[in-house]
């Protein structure tokens, strides 16, 4: 009976070795998408553990009638698929600030905003240190600027070290 224990103990603990995947302990790059207002993203990750990390971003966008940037951050778990394929999920948020033109909101032409974040996508690891990701991030705002739920779709390429 013990044998047959420590066997199943040895059989699990193989299996998540085998399974687990290598995340880089940082990344840095770009995520360009949109999403009412965000275009284009510095982004930098930051791998916790085989499995987790932190994902930090710098956004900005302009508009006609409006410059803004802001700060994101998100933990997300990472899972294998298959190869050098992963999937993964997070969550957040952040801050940010939105300067309007004078003529288009009146005469306050400058706003601080909040919002929460969720994080979902897929990345392929090349064997080089490059990583290429598509991913869907859900946004809820909370300001007059950004005070809805906006549906963030990006590619993202980034350099590990």
């Amino acid at each position: 009976m013990k044998k047959l224990f420590l066997f199943i103990v040895l059989a699990i603990g193989v299996t998540f070795s085998v399974s687990a995947q290598q995340i880089s302990k940082n990344a840095l790059g770009l995520r360009l998408g949109d999403s009412d207002g965000f275009g284009a993203e510095i982004s930098y990750q930051r791998g916790l553990t085989d499995n987790n990390r932190l994902e930090f971003g710098l956004g900005w966008r302009d508009g006609d009638d409006f410059n803004a940037f802001r700060l994101s951050g998100l933990y997300q778990w990472v899972f294998p698929l298959d190869g050098n394929f992963n999937w993964y999920v997070g969550a957040g948020g952040g801050i940010g600030n939105v300067d309007f033109d004078d003529d288009f909101i009146g005469s306050d032409d400058s706003e601080t905003f909040v919002f929460i974040a969720g994080d979902i996508g897929i990345e392929y690891n090349f064997e080089i240190p490059l990583l290429i990701s598509l991913d869907f991030r859900p946004e809820i705002g909370f300001s007059d600027f950004n005070d809805d739920l906006d549906f963030d779709i990006a590619l993202g390429i980034r350099y590990q070290f």
